[in-house]
């Protein structure tokens, strides 16, 4: 944006809740580059209000949210890849669910699951993490030491591209259970699995008709599963920044970006193309 479209930029550091709550609030962050609109109750209120327009899908193929074991828990116990299975036996699974961190989407739809469930009476503890890094840590713990595991995670992402995870079978998706989970009030959860995640860059009205270009941009930029587990997982082996991954994705993958652009953007970043 700021070397092919001439703009200065900020990058503000947020999760889905935070980000749509100011924008919704102040207008502002100006752009989201990663909203799981399935996962997040106030994101088609914005659309009507006209407060947001989702610019396309940054992820082309959907994003992945599901309970999950490692798979040699699956391969020596395969009765734990069900909900019933790990009832009859939560200490197979360390006795906890290990879920994310307060604040998130994913924290009030797990919670109101897992009342639904009872799981709590049933013996299974749930534990949030402070971070999504303690939650990755987690797994790689536990694949360090072959140990329980079970707990909330998505795709695509360095962890489940590296460490090999089993999907749990708890319910089928139900679109107004799912709707009720989402909420912090809702009255009676019952369980429902994640539907197959839409994940969309979003912007506010007013940056689109500010910056009609970096829109169209923005309008392009979509990756694969396949390639954004690529990349996630050499920042992971390579200890790299997520800066140094974002340079790794434009050195690999040139005739992806470079078909985002525009013309005159692309003559500004003939050199780094080439």
């Amino acid at each position: 944006m700021e070397q092919g479209y001439g703009c200065t930029v900020q990058k503000v550091p947020s999760s889905t809740v935070p980000a749509l709550t100011s924008l919704a609030e102040t207008g502002k962050p100006d752009l989201l580059t990663e909203v799981w609109a399935n996962s997040t109750p106030a994101y088609e209120p914005l659309l009507a209000e006209g407060k947001l327009v989702e610019l396309g899908n940054v992820l082309s193929d959907g994003g992945v949210e599901a309970w999950w074991i490692p798979a040699y828990l699956a391969e020596s116990n395969p009765e734990l890849t069900t909900w019933e299975g790990i009832m009859a036996n939560p200490a197979a699974v360390g006795g906890k669910f290990n879920d994310c961190p307060s604040g998130w989407a994913c924290d009030i739809i797990n919670n109101n699951n897992l009342i639904a469930l009872e799981a709590e009476a049933g013996g299974l503890e749930r534990f949030q993490h402070g971070s999504g890094e303690t939650l990755q840590t987690s797994i790689a713990a536990a694949y360090a030491d072959k140990a329980p595991w079970f707990g909330y995670y998505w795709a695509p992402t360095a962890v489940l591209g590296k460490y090999p995870m089993v999907r749990v079978e708890v319910a089928a998706y139900d679109a107004e259970a799912h709707a009720c989970n989402g909420d912090v009030d809702c009255a009676a959860p019952k369980v429902s699995a994640y539907p197959a995640a839409k994940v969309v860059t979003a912007a506010s009205a007013a940056f689109i008709e500010r910056e009609p270009a970096v829109a169209e941009l923005m309008k392009n930029v979509s990756f694969t599963n396949a390639q954004m587990g690529e990349v996630l997982a050499w920042r992971l082996d390579n200890n790299a920044s997520y800066d140094e991954a974002a340079v790794y994705f434009l050195t690999t993958y040139k005739d992806t970006w470079g078909g985002w652009l525009n013309d005159e953007a692309k003559a500004k970043l003939a050199a780094v193309l080439n």
